[in-house]
């Protein structure tokens, strides 16, 4: 897989909210709103303390990626102008986390990012993480290609974050 372009990897790592699509066995989508957080190579978010209709282990995007890992996680920026919309499409496999040295510094990510995890006692030790390890990258922005593809977040400086060596990508729109 290929390098991520410089405004795709800044837009991965400041964006606040995802989409994670998951699909059971029987291909039933589901399609939830999480928080992330993105290192470069994989993604990950923590299912957290707050309310939930079912204990974390029997949720139904954790039931989706046991029956089937294949999943999709949507970032995008809506804007009033048009010309700033912007969104990337990461396509690949998940795991669980429940502990260990992967699950520990996930949860150092993502307290980092959002600090109000802090609040809900985000643990380091225990827990449930999803991570996702892309395949496939799909960036699509309203922006010329020559522009650079995805736009880079209002307020985002340009130079965030350099491209790793982690991802197939296309600047293809689905």
């Amino acid at each position: 897989m290929s390098q991520l372009a410089p405004g795709v990897q800044a837009f991965l790592e400041a964006g606040r909210v995802a989409r994670l699509g998951t699909a059971d066995s029987g291909g039933q989508p589901l399609v939830v709103p999480v928080c992330y957080a993105f290192d470069g190579r994989h993604c990950y978010s923590a299912i957290d303390a707050k309310p939930k209709r079912a204990p974390a282990a029997e949720l139904k995007r954790v039931r989706n990626i046991r029956e089937n890992p294949r999943v999709c996680l949507v970032v995008d920026h809506y804007d009033e102008d048009w010309s700033r919309l912007c969104y990337v499409i990461l396509q690949g496999r998940a795991e669980l986390l429940t502990e260990g040295p992967e699950f520990s510094q996930a949860v150092g990510l993502l307290l980092a990012k959002y600090p109000q995890y802090r609040a809900v006692r985000l643990d380091r030790t225990s827990g449930l993480v999803i991570k996702i390890t892309p395949e496939r990258v799909v960036e699509w922005s309203s922006a010329a290609p020559s522009e650079g593809g995805c736009a880079p977040l209002p307020n985002l400086p340009q130079d965030v974050a350099r491209a790793k060596p982690a991802l197939e990508t296309t600047g293809v729109g689905a």
